[in-house]
């Protein structure tokens, strides 16, 4: 054996022990790959139903949502009615007192004039009665 041919015998095992000492670390990836493989399936098979569950919960909630819409849209409706009848009722008490205040000054002043009146006529007849006899 010559010198080239021990050195490349040499080279030669040293590149097999290369390639040995690779192959451990891709053994321990490729296990690793097919770990993660699993893993991400387990993941699908559990975020599946997941999925479907909160695709109806927003449904359900959307419905909610629109009932609720429904809802606020006949409270503004009611709440219209309720000013309209405010202002018909601050309207009536308003009449109320401008026909008290009319009827004060049309019927009331008078019938207190004529009650004082009559009154000083009756203190004065009786007075008038008395001092006669």
């Amino acid at each position: 054996m010559t010198v080239g041919e021990i050195a490349g015998l040499i080279a030669a095992f040293a590149f097999v022990l290369l390639v040995g000492m690779c192959v451990v670390p891709l053994l321990k990836l490729s296990k690793l790959l097919d770990e993660l493989i699993g893993a991400v399936k387990d993941v699908n098979s559990a975020t599946a139903p997941i999925l479907s569950e909160l695709h109806e919960t927003v449904e359900a909630a959307n419905a909610g949502l629109d009932r609720l819409g429904g809802v606020t849209s006949e409270v503004e409706k009611v709440t219209a009615d309720v000013a309209k009848v405010s202002g018909h009722a601050s309207m009536v008490v308003e009449n109320t007192a401008t026909l008290s205040s009319i009827w004060l000054a049309a019927f009331g002043r008078p019938l207190i004039a004529l009650a004082s009146a009559l009154h000083g006529f009756r203190v004065a007849l009786a007075g008038k009665l008395s001092g006669s006899r």
